[in-house]
């Protein structure tokens, strides 16, 4: 099936270094290789493998390869350096792309040895708005319960769904996150991982769930960076004008896989934080425009879900329904105080309309509307 990103990649592909990331099985690999059939000698060479261990650390591809890629190159020691000589000595026909399923952001910070020589891509689940824009029919309960991963959202079969989420999940806790670090103590990580699928879409405390875990507050903070890092959650932060306060509030926390949270209302509202995050990291990617997701709260626990914002300012404010069309009164509170314009997104609703200047939308509707 295609992806909405394919076009774009071979276009910065001309240009740059392209990294590409995402979570675990989310369709990197099929994407690389199927931008490879655009080129004539194309390579795939996997890190995980010996034998494409060895090629890549001696660099020992034919010369006439005009399409390199290099899968889960960041497991390599001093790979950013490595990346860095070939690029810069490589010849004009060569194309490089690199995928992995950790975060690549750490590539943003100053003094960087990659900085100027890649454009990055982020890659995600499925949403209504990519399968529209691909040409293929989506529904939106199919989405929210599956989630938007390619296998299971393709699968007929409810025993395969589950089946594969059974093994993907296995696969995280007992690999990627063993591998990505060492872990001294496995069942407070796994247990963190289960209590977060319970509390999708609260202001989660690391205090409470230290307590909770029988683990410190800093080891909360470690293992959640680490399932941050491996694309399993996302945080969510406060909005505010002060950066460091918003970091240091309650965050909240959301699943890139939907099909993972429990519960059907968290569900919901965790599939429109994915599809929200998707439209986030399109226009960052693809714009170059400082754009962010977060939640709204006051002293006194006024509360919107969300709140989109460019270049640091408010620019839109989201409340999340399943079925409730009287107007949301936190979100008209924030509208009438702030001037925020005010959405109202409900799963199951016969009309739209305005209301107080908010606007109650059909989410089917406005999913399917975002830009990517």
């Amino acid at each position: 099936m295609e992806r909405i990103q394919s076009k774009a990649i071979i276009s910065d592909l001309q240009k740059k270094i392209v990294l590409l990331s995402g979570p675990r099985q989310v369709g990197k690999t099929w994407l690389a290789k199927h931008i490879a059939t655009s080129f004539k000698n194309p390579l795939y060479l996997n890190y995980d493998r010996l034998e494409d261990r060895n090629i890549i650390h001696k660099e020992s591809w034919l010369e006439n390869i005009d399409f390199l890629i290099l899968d889960e190159l960041h497991k390599m020691d001093g790979w950013k350096n490595y990346l860095k000589g070939v690029f810069d000595t490589k010849p004009e026909h060569l194309k490089i792309l690199v995928t992995g399923s950790a975060r690549l952001e750490s590539f943003r910070q100053s003094g960087d040895s990659l900085a100027g020589r890649f454009f990055r891509h982020r890659l995600l689940p499925f949403s209504p708005a990519e399968l529209d824009l691909i040409g293929e029919v989506n529904d939106l309960s199919t989405l929210i319960d599956k989630g938007g991963f390619p296998e299971p959202f393709l699968s007929a079969d409810p025993n395969d769904v589950n089946r594969w989420r059974m093994q993907y999940t296995d696969g995280l806790i007992r690999n990627d996150i063993l591998d990505f670090e060492r872990i001294h103590d496995f069942r407070a990580i796994h247990l963190l991982f289960e209590l977060l699928r319970t509390r999708v879409g609260s202001p989660v405390s690391f205090q409470s769930l230290a307590t909770d875990i029988n683990i410190s507050p800093n080891t909360v903070k470690k293992y959640m960076q680490i399932l941050e890092s491996l694309f399993i959650i996302f945080r969510v932060t406060p909005y505010s004008n002060n950066i460091a306060r918003s970091i240091l509030k309650s965050p909240k926390i959301y699943f890139f896989d939907n099909g993972l949270v429990k519960s059907d209302g968290a569900r919901f509202e965790n599939f429109v934080a994915i599809c929200l995050l998707k439209h986030v990291y399109g226009i960052e990617d693809y714009e170059g425009i400082p754009f962010q997701l977060h939640y709204l709260r006051t002293k006194e626990g006024q509360e919107v879900d969300f709140c989109l914002t460019r270049d640091g300012q408010p620019e839109c404010m989201i409340e999340v329904k399943q079925s409730d069309t009287s107007l949301s009164k936190n979100l008209y509170r924030f509208n009438q105080k702030y001037q925020i314009p005010g959405i109202q997104l409900v799963r199951h609703i016969k009309r739209e309309q305005t209301i107080e200047g908010i606007e109650l939308r059909r989410a089917d509707q406005y999913l399917l509307e975002l830009k990517l």
